[in-house]
């Protein structure tokens, strides 16, 4: 697995490589601008890349490139510190 600096580093090298949408987490789902809403059975993690707040625990974030079983490709960014988001229970399975 690659090593990245920052996050828009591995952003960008996702996006290199196919995983052109950009997912948002809601509360039982993933949904991109051209789909309806993904829920965790549906999609699969293909890569994951954390970064750690050196300073700071809010800029802690995962990077996830995400294929759903459409075939669909893209990228999902999660905060994984003090403001990170509400989640069911097998979304927060899903995204360990």
């Amino acid at each position: 697995m690659k090593v990245y600096e920052t996050v828009t580093d591995a952003i960008n090298d996702l996006r290199k490589r196919g995983y052109t949408s950009d997912f948002n987490l809601l509360f039982d789902s993933i949904q991109s601008k051209t789909s309806s809403k993904v829920h965790p059975e549906d999609f699969e993690i293909k890569e994951t890349y954390r970064f750690e707040g050196a300073t700071d625990p809010g800029d802690e974030a995962v990077v996830y490139g995400i294929e759903t079983k459409n075939g669909e490709k893209g990228v999902l960014m999660y905060g994984y510190g003090v403001y990170s988001e509400d989640m069911s229970e097998d979304l927060i399975r899903k995204l360990k």
